[in-house]
């Protein structure tokens, strides 16, 4: 059957906030300065409130790395859930507009939509506070199981494993697209995540995953070692093609007993690293589909990483296609 779209991804439906502030701000609202915490809805309004003037940038993980595969001329697919809300329908607006095939219903009821409150600081350093909201109601009904089996690839996001519903909806994708014979690949997100759904991720890997992406803290977290060799020896022995970021350090893919080490891409400047993972991610799975190699795969990986953290926020600003055909032709 030919793929409908190149991937499919399942992830939070995010919409970031950002805005700068001070120290003495944080202080004041008993935040610790460069913390990543999850908050209530009641606390998202009052800081939301407190806030100085913002701006709204579309987010998510698995969100931002299928708009960066879009700007590489692939044919994703993103499944979410967003609130009937201004901030939902400014996600929806961003993320069709990238090019990526968006059609999840919006919630009429219920929380509103996730998102991420930002304060910046002066020297740089970023406080984030998620509000997960509409996006923890994702369920298997929101699912298209044709759309599912007409991927090339179901790509799924670690951070939206704690939530029943959501994870019942990926286990529900991932029989889809095993039964249709498809790839699945799957973003380890983050070493609290990794911490607390270790032996599901380690049974993901093992059993139902083609291609796993993670940064070294977070493959180290998923053996708990500090050697990242011994990491990606454990990591090696699963049916899955492996690929670690490793921020200025470049990347590493371990595949069929080989390994390829990849040199990170310069960047002209670094202004925000935010979604430096996603669109590294967006980059090899758009390679994939391509045919590139591999090795290639990982470079191509790179140039869209150092794109993304040159500039503020985490969705392409720069021509990609031109800069990989500028770099590998």
């Amino acid at each position: 059957m030919t793929a409908r779209h190149h991937v499919l991804a399942i992830g939070n439906a995010l919409v970031d906030v950002i805005t700068t502030t001070t120290p003495e701000f944080l202080g004041d609202h008993g935040i610790a300065k460069g913390s990543m915490r999850l908050i209530p809805s009641e606390e998202a309004e009052s800081l939301y409130a407190a806030m100085g003037p913002a701006r709204e940038i579309s987010g998510g993980s698995a969100a931002n790395t299928v708009a960066g595969m879009a700007a590489l001329g692939a044919r994703p697919a993103f499944v979410g859930r967003v609130a009937d809300d201004q901030l939902g329908r400014v996600f929806a607006h961003d993320i069709r507009a990238a090019g990526v095939d968006f059609t999840t219903a919006p919630s009429t009821e219920g929380n509103s939509t996730g998102r991420c409150l930002i304060l910046v600081t002066p020297d740089g350093d970023r406080t984030m506070n998620t509000y997960l909201g509409a996006c923890q109601e994702l369920s298997e009904a929101d699912l298209d199981a044709d759309a599912v089996a007409g991927a090339e690839i179901l790509y799924l996001e670690g951070y939206l494993w704690d939530p029943p519903a959501p994870r019942a909806a990926m286990k529900k994708a991932i029989a889809v697209a095993r039964a249709h014979g498809r790839k699945v690949a799957f973003t380890l997100s983050d070493v609290f995540c990794v911490e607390g759904y270790r032996a599901d991720f380690q049974e993901l890997l093992a059993s139902h995953v083609d291609l796993v992406f993670g940064n070294e803290h977070e493959v180290c977290a998923l053996y708990q070692t500090k050697s990242l060799d011994e990491a990606m020896a454990e990591i090696a022995r699963h049916a899955c093609t492996a690929v670690i970021t490793r921020s200025a350090a470049g990347a590493i893919v371990l595949e069929g007993g080989r390994r390829h080490v990849i040199a990170a891409e310069p960047a002209a400047r670094v202004l925000d690293t935010t979604g430096a993972g996603d669109l590294f991610a967006g980059g090899f799975m758009a390679a994939m589909t391509q045919g590139r190699s591999l090795p290639d795969c990982a470079r191509v990986g790179c140039i869209a990483a150092a794109e993304v953290i040159s500039h503020y926020g985490a969705r392409p600003e720069a021509d990609l296609k031109a800069l990989i055909k500028a770099k590998l032709g």
